[in-house]
């Protein structure tokens, strides 16, 4: 890449920053629906250098922006995808004076066990005390919690578990709690064809060709679960990069098989699996978001709404928008953070 094209780039995202810091705090999210259009189809710019920090188990690779004593949100990516999920969010969050955190998840990019002898457990309790002890590791409280896929789910479990830690959410399709027992249900024909991956991985054939074509996997996923988003192979390979993890096979596989009720999880973390197969109610204050064009395994909003017990509100963003939608819908994101933040 060019450095004239390089600054093109930067200089476009930075111009809607200043202009969406501008935007008045209380203006409506859905507002910026139709506007999302504007971004949404440029390149995006990348994050600067990232940061580590020993956190748990694991030493964790994060992008950080925003003022240090700014008040803190934390972007939790999903699979397959990375941190530039959020790499358009960040940046319009730290021109409002937030301190942005997007670290990678367990088995991904530059996060690493601490020791060989770790498991390598992808089961969403584990995943959800990760961001816990990154919090810890970086002397924050409290935190606005936005996530999609796995991140969306993660930030539910830390919400119900951990709701003094969790100042406001915001989740990408609502509710994703679940639990093992769940997981063993039969759907009908047409939402099991919908979760095809989840079956393939439950096999060696499966995990050999996880192993062997996870790029390929992951752009077929990418394309199936937003099929109007005309990302290119440039953003791609920027996310990409983050599935080379040595551990990352191993995350996906464990978790989807534990979801299946195939494997074991840590015995450690079965006191927390149990009150999740509970299916707890969120109290903290959260906004629910939806493409108009989400691809993947979805609820409708009534059939998670009650799960909400706080101040709640759900929105559908229009315009082709799909299952990554913070990447695909960055103002929308971002005024959804802004807006439940400040209540």
């Amino acid at each position: 890449m060019s450095e004239e094209i390089n600054h093109d780039r930067r200089r476009l995202l930075g111009n809607a920053a200043m202009a969406f810091a501008a935007v008045p705090l209380g203006m409506s999210g859905l507002q910026f629906g139709n506007r999302v259009a504007a971004i949404k189809t440029e390149p995006s710019v990348t994050f600067g250098p990232l940061k580590q920090v020993d956190a748990g188990v694991l030493n964790v690779g994060y992008a950080e922006s925003g003022p240090a004593d700014g008040s803190p949100v934390i972007l939790l990516h999903g699979w397959p995808y990375d941190i530039n999920t959020y790499v358009d969010v960040a940046p319009l969050l730290a021109a409002k004076g937030y301190r942005v955190v997007v670290p990678y998840l367990r088995g991904y990019g530059t996060t690493r066990f601490l020791s060989d002898k770790s498991v390598r457990n992808g089961q969403p309790s584990a995943i959800a005390l990760d961001v816990i002890a990154l919090m810890d590791a970086l002397n924050i409280q409290r935190a606005t919690v936005g996530g999609c896929d796995w991140g969306a789910r993660t930030a539910n479990i830390m919400a119900a578990l951990w709701p003094e830690r969790v100042k406001s959410m915001v989740s990408v399709s609502g509710y994703l709690i679940g639990s093992q027992a769940a997981g063993k249900l039969p759907l009908p024909p047409s939402a099991e064809l919908q979760w095809w991956y989840q079956f393939y991985f439950a096999t060696d054939r499966g995990r050999a060709g996880y192993e062997k074509y996870r790029r390929d996997f992951a752009k077929l996923i990418w394309q199936i679960a937003s099929p109007k988003w005309k990302f290119d192979d440039a953003a791609f390979e920027r996310s990409a990069a983050a599935f080379d993890n040595p551990d990352h096979v191993d995350i996906v596989i464990h978790n989807y098989r534990w979801r299946l009720g195939l494997v074991e999880g840590e015995a450690k973390n079965d006191g927390l699996e149990k009150r999740l197969a509970e299916g707890p109610v969120i109290t903290v204050p959260t906004i629910t978001l939806e493409g108009d064009a989400n691809g993947a395994p979805h609820l409708e909003p009534a059939a998670y709404a009650k799960k909400f017990s706080g101040k709640y509100e759900h929105r559908l963003i229009p315009g082709g928008v799909g299952h990554n939608l913070p990447q695909e819908a960055p103002l929308a994101f971002a005024q959804a953070i802004i807006d439940v933040d400040r209540g």
